[in-house]
C-alpha cells in the first residue's frame, strides 16, 4: 500500500482527493501548519518561511501531490498579494524539493498542480494546448514559475506530472458555490460581455485525473485538466439558472463595475479562452462529466 503525501491537503481539492485516495486503499497524509498524527489522515507540520518539514513526512512518502498555494481569486491583487501567490507555490515547491533531495527514500512520482492561467487572461478564438508558451501577464508568469519548480524533480529521476486546472466545480466551496448563491438571490448575471470562455472541470474528474497520474507510469509532463465542453460565461449562467429553476432578470454586470471592485484581478473574470482536453483524453482518461449539463445536474440539481 503506497503512502501519498499531499501539500494543500486541507483545501477544496485536497480534501476531496484525500477521500478518493483512501477509498482506493492508499495511505494518505497531509502537510499542515500544525502536526496531528493520531487521526485518520495524519497531518505533518511544515513551515515554508522557516524551511522546515517534519522529516517523517518525506521519509514515509511514496508519492507527493503538491496542491499548496494561496487562492488566486480570494483577494485583490496588491503587490503584496501577488508576491504571496507566487511564493506560496514556488517556495513551497522548492522546500519539498530540497527535503526530497536530502532524503534517501526515492519518490515514485511527484505531481504538481498548475492552472490554465498559464495561457494568460485573454479572449481569443485559439484553443490552447499544452505545448503553447506561457503568457506574459501576471498569472501566466506565476504558472510558469510554479511549473518550473516542479520540473526540478525530473532531475532527480522522479516521474513528474503537472496538472493545469480550470475552474473547479464542487458542491462545497469554490466558484460554483458563489454563483449558485447569486442566482438563488435573483442577482446572477453574465459578467462583462459574457462571451469569455470558462474552462471548467467537475471535482470528481479532477481527482480522477490526479489518481490516473499517480497510477499511470506513462503519464509525464503537463496535462490540461478541463472538461471537453467549451462554454462561455453567459452559457454557464443560463444553464445554472435553469438547473436552479431561477430566472435571470438582470442585465450583464458591466465590465467597469467588475474592474472597480476587483482591480487588476478583473482580467481573469472578464477574459477567457478555450483550452483543449485532447491530451488527457488521449492518455485514456474518460470524463465522468464531459458536459456542463451533466456536471450541474450532479452538483446543483440532485437532492
Amino acid at each position: 500500500m503506497l503512502t501519498i503525501l499531499i501539500s494543500g491537503g486541507t483545501g477544496l481539492v485536497g480534501r476531496h482527493l484525500s477521500v478518493k485516495l483512501k477509498e482506493k486503499g492508499y495511505r494518505v497524509a497531509v502537510l499542515s501548519r500544525t502536526s496531528n498524527k493520531d487521526i485518520d489522515i495524519p497531518a505533518f507540520a511544515w513551515d515554508i518561511e522557516k524551511n522546515q518539514i517534519d522529516r517523517e513526512a518525506i521519509e514515509t512518502a511514496d508519492c507527493i501531490i503538491h496542491l499548496a498555494g494561496a487562492a488566486i481569486a480570494e483577494k485583490r491583487w496588491t503587490a503584496k498579494r501577488k508576491q504571496l501567490i507566487i511564493d506560496s507555490r514556488v517556495k513551497s515547491g522548492q522546500l519539498i524539493f530540497d527535503k526530497v533531495k536530502e532524503n534517501k527514500n526515492k519518490l515514485k512520482v511527484f505531481i504538481s498542480a498548475s492552472a490554465i492561467g498559464y495561457y494568460g487572461a485573454i479572449s481569443t478564438d485559439k484553443i490552447f494546448v499544452e505545448t503553447d508558451p506561457p503568457a506574459n501577464d501576471f498569472i501566466g508568469e506565476t504558472c510558469k514559475l510554479w511549473e518550473r519548480s516542479a520540473d526540478r524533480f525530473e532531475g532527480l529521476g522522479i516521474r513528474t506530472v503537472k496538472i493545469r486546472t480550470g475552474i473547479v466545480l464542487s458542491k462545497q466551496g469554490g466558484a460554483l458555490e458563489k454563483m449558485v448563491a447569486t442566482v438563488k438571490m435573483g442577482i446572477g448575471s453574465p459578467l462583462g460581455s459574457g462571451k469569455q470562455y470558462m474552462p471548467w472541470i467537475h471535482i470528481d474528474d479532477l481527482c480522477g485525473i490526479y489518481i490516473k497520474a499517480l497510477e499511470d507510469s506513462q503519464m509525464k509532463g503537463v496535462y490540461n485538466a478541463v472538461a471537453p465542453d467549451h462554454k462561455t460565461n453567459m452559457e454557464y449562467v443560463k444553464i445554472l439558472a435553469r438547473k436552479l429553476k431561477k430566472p435571470l432578470w438582470l442585465p450583464n454586470v458591466p465590465s467597469i463595475a467588475i474592474k472597480i471592485i476587483f482591480g487588476s484581478m478583473s482580467e481573469i473574470i472578464l477574459k477567457g479562452s478555450r483550452v483543449s482536453s485532447e491530451k488527457i483524453k488521449a492518455s485514456g482518461y474518460k470524463f465522468l462529466f464531459p458536459d456542463l449539463e451533466s456536471a450541474l445536474t450532479d452538483l446543483v440539481e440532485k437532492k
